[in-house]
């Protein structure tokens, strides 16, 4: 893989170009730094609303259709997302049609058309979406268990926004949130792959360079409040009880997240991980549980998520807790610390082998403005990760006033506040 460029386009728009002469492959990713983080209340759920309506209609392709064919005719593989700090346009098509994937992913991004009869249309398309997470358990629990950690702040509402919001918004209300959004100097545009760092500054400059500037939307700081083990669980007729019980963490940007993420793949990274051994292996009492980490711009949380046995629900959430206690109490070994290492490593390498994926890995770094790190550098501080670090990582935040639990589950008048201690 060669040297990443990064370009800066007069109006602010940045340019990251990822070359890779040996790719059968090509990907365009637009990013906007945009989400459900920039929302309130009532415009909840807008950013995934205008997600979708890009792929409705543009000058140059008036139908859906028009989209779909000129990418479906080049064998592209595409898609957007919306998530709480940005949002997402791409394709991936093979080397020889990338020019013409590129023409139709800026063009779905400069020049959308907005209409009444779409708006009313992806209205049905947006709530059966949200019906589809609704129905499922292991989603569910995700949504219930930002609602626990953030309440009524951005950070804790759904991406998805809700039914009645939904029902509510109209095309100006789309047209003004992506004028106010949709600017310069929060659009970064990645290609990767089989592109000189030249050939792909020419088309951006022609097609990006007129995008106007703008003042950006600002988004509310997290606010983090906890004085005690906190719970929330959500009634629902299930086969399995689905949970997720976590701590709070730190931002992006701090270094302590390479010490959290060898401690999350310790607790249930993979499958000789000590959870995995316990719930599953020993306690047969789940067909998965992990243990992961995110990390927003100004937040973050480590958790553990699971689907499990109704009948043996106590002794997994015991089991968990105790995992917990024990990371801040005794280091972990020389030979278990390796290995969750080169695991780690392994998981972040084996996950980037591809165009879109390595545009992704470092489009990703660029929209929510943190330092660029390639997988080496990566790579590098999670081997100079020791069990002091882990130890004393645990001992910072596995704390009662962080400790969160969600469950999706057969459970009325029901509370676990007497083992979720640590």
């Amino acid at each position: 893989m060669n040297k990443v460029s990064r370009i800066k386009l007069k109006n602010g728009l940045r340019l990251l170009v990822v070359p890779n002469p040996e790719s059968l492959a090509t990907t365009i990713y637009v990013f906007v730094a945009t989400g459900s983080k920039y929302e309130d209340k009532k415009t909840n759920g807008l950013s995934h609303f205008l997600e979708h309506m890009c792929f409705k209609s543009t000058r140059k392709r008036p139908r859906p259709i028009d989209i779909a064919s000129d990418l479906d005719g080049i064998g592209a593989q595409y898609n957007a997302l919306t998530t709480h700090e940005y949002t997402g346009y791409y394709a991936k098509v093979q080397n020889s049609s990338f020019q013409k994937a590129f023409d139709v992913i800026s063009d779905l991004y400069l020049h959308p058309v907005f209409r009444d009869d779409d708006v009313n249309t992806e209205r049905g398309v947006i709530t059966e979406e949200i019906n589809m997470y609704e129905d499922s358990p292991k989603s569910k629990v995700g949504e219930i268990f930002m609602e626990l950690l953030y309440g009524n702040q951005p950070a804790g509402r759904s991406v998805l926004g809700t039914k009645e919001n939904i029902a509510k918004f109209s095309k100006n209300d789309l047209i003004s949130y992506r004028k106010n959004n949709y600017l310069p100097c929060s659009t970064v545009v990645v290609i990767s792959g089989k592109i000189s760092a030249s050939e792909a500054a020419s088309l951006v400059k022609k097609e990006f360079s007129l995008l106007a500037r703008g003042e950006k939307m600002s988004k509310l700081k997290v606010v983090e409040r906890q004085n005690s083990p906190a719970e929330k669980l959500f009634y629902k007729k299930s086969e399995q009880s689905h949970l997720m019980l976590g701590l709070r963490t730190f931002p992006a940007a701090d270094e302590r997240r390479y010490s959290l993420s060898v401690l999350a793949e310790v607790l249930g990274g993979g499958m000789s991980s000590r959870l995995f051994k316990k719930v599953r292996d020993e306690l047969g009492a789940a067909y998965y549980v992990r243990a992961e980490t995110d990390f927003f711009s100004d937040h973050g949380f480590l958790s553990v998520d699971a689907g499990v046995d109704h009948r043996k629900l106590e002794a997994v959430i015991a089991a968990i807790v105790s995992e917990l206690k024990r990371l801040k109490k005794e280091k972990v070994g020389d030979i278990e610390l390796i290995k969750a290492k080169e695991h780690l490593i392994g998981d972040l390498f084996l996950s980037i082998e591809t165009s879109d994926a390595l545009g992704y890995f470092y489009g990703t770094q660029e929209i929510m403005d943190m330092k660029p790190s390639s997988p080496f550098e990566i790579a590098r501080k999670i081997r100079q990760v020791t069990s002091e670090d882990i130890l004393k990582t645990a001992g910072g935040i596995v704390k009662n006033n962080r400790l969160n639990m969600a469950l999706v589950g057969p459970f009325k008048n029901r509370s676990f506040a007497d083992i979720l201690k640590v």
